[in-house]
């Protein structure tokens, strides 16, 4: 099958045909043999960046401001929002499907009948791909946990754990502690290790001492200030006046803080100027991280899918200026927990607009206005559509021109209005 596979598309549909498990490894040993068939080494710093919430827009502030210093930069995140490509920047442009199309071709060439999950062998196709661009940097996101995730078969030279929170907890446990265990398993014995959580689990600060690493925590041995005009980052040798970080809320100056560290910690190699990450800071974009898209009504499209993240979103509804209701698009998948989401969501809800999303994972649309319903939501305030589009729509329509627009609940809720919001 796979000598029919010509373009990224044809490797996407092989890779999922053949190879759907999850994410979620049961061991590195099949990543680490490959890494070594493939003979994937980097020859400069190399950051992994883990953390429940937080990893994407951490990774966007790390690249921009290592590429406003003029260094060359790989940039691996998932998932993507519509095109594969996304998961795969050089220079904060999406790689091109004939560069993606080669790393898939070696991965095959030397799986020898290795079973690989699908993220496995895309990360390992980036990877490849990465290595052929020669950069400066690497920067990589750890897609669940860290112990066991597929990227942390890579040796790192630098690590972050942005925040820790519950999710995912069928495969970490359902304590801050275990899933702080589980994520700082990404650090590595005396290289930068940086926790941007305020209150690190215990579980965590243990780990990192064992393996003695040089941890630097929120709070601790780092801070931010917000001056007023711009934010004073302090660490432990240099203290630099900043710019506010182009991403909206309250929480980006809180994972600039955890960035900044790790740029810190990195200067003798990749040294930055204090210009040079201001820079770095007013030019970061990320997709649908509390991201304005539309004014009239004011719309607003965030990936938040767990209690924390519902918690960060609720803080910044509530500093919006605004005089009419806030209305909700919404969808979660049905392994998310939901009721937490909308417990801490209700007080600042004043409409919701849901729907189905698509299975397997998908919740349906009986299933979020039950747990709505459990959570104290007004049954008056809950509108049923179809599906995501026409729930947009339909709140689009209900909302006046000082309405406030939210769309949250899952990287799929905002897939599903992206092409619809970009008319």
């Amino acid at each position: 099958m796979s000598a029919n596979c010509q373009t990224l598309n044809d490797w996407l549909r092989f890779v999922e045909a053949q190879h759907p498990e999850s994410v979620i490894n049961l061991g590195l040993s099949r990543m680490q043999t490959m890494l070594a068939r493939l003979q994937i080494a980097f020859n400069c710093p190399v950051i992994t960046v883990g953390g429940t919430n937080g990893k994407g827009s951490t990774c966007a502030m790390l690249e921009a401001i290592y590429r406003s210093a003029g260094y060359k930069t790989a940039m691996h995140t998932s998932p993507h929002m519509l095109h594969f490509n996304e998961r795969a920047c050089i220079n904060g442009q999406m790689l091109d499907d004939e560069s993606l199309v080669k790393g898939f071709e070696k991965v095959e060439s030397v799986r020898d009948g290795l079973a690989l999950s699908y993220f496995e062998f895309t990360a390992l196709a980036i990877l490849c791909a990465f290595k052929e661009a020669k950069p400066d940097v690497v920067i990589l996101e750890i897609g669940l946990g860290g112990r066991l995730d597929a990227i942390n078969a890579l040796e790192s030279d630098a690590a972050i754990v942005t925040t820790v929170g519950i999710d995912h907890e069928a495969f970490l446990g359902n304590t801050r502690d275990s899933i702080g265990w589980e994520k700082a398993h990404i650090y590595r014995t005396g290289k930068p290790a940086v926790c941007a959580d305020r209150h690190p689990p215990k579980k965590l600060l243990e780990y990192a001492e064992a393996l003695k690493t040089n941890l630097k925590v929120y709070g601790r041995d780092f801070d931010v200030k917000d001056t007023g005009h711009g934010i004073r980052y302090e660490g432990q040798t240099l203290t630099w006046e900043l710019a506010y970080p182009a991403l909206a809320g309250r929480n980006q100056l809180d994972n600039a803080a955890g960035v900044l560290a790790v740029v810190e910690s990195l200067l003798a190699r990749l040294p930055v100027t204090q210009e040079e990450a201001s820079r770095g800071l007013e030019i970061v974009r990320v997709p649908a991280r509390f991201e304005c898209v539309a004014h009239d009504p004011l719309t607003y499209l965030d990936v938040g899918h767990n209690p924390h993240a519902a918690r960060v979103l609720a803080e910044n509804v509530k500093t919006l200026p605004k005089t009419g209701k806030t209305i909700a698009v919404f969808g979660m998948l049905a392994d998310k927990d939901m009721l937490d989401v909308v417990i801490l969501m209700k007080e600042v809800i004043d409409e919701w607009y849901i729907a189905t999303l698509p299975p397997p994972r998908g919740a349906t649309a009986e299933l979020l206005r039950r747990t709505m319903l459990e959570a104290g939501v007004s049954d008056s305030t809950i509108h049923v559509s179809e599906d995501i589009a026409h729930a947009l729509k339909a709140a689009q329509n209900a909302a006046k021109s000082n309405d406030v627009l939210i769309v949250f609940g899952s990287f799929v809720t905002v897939t599903a209005v992206l092409p619809l919001l970009a008319h």
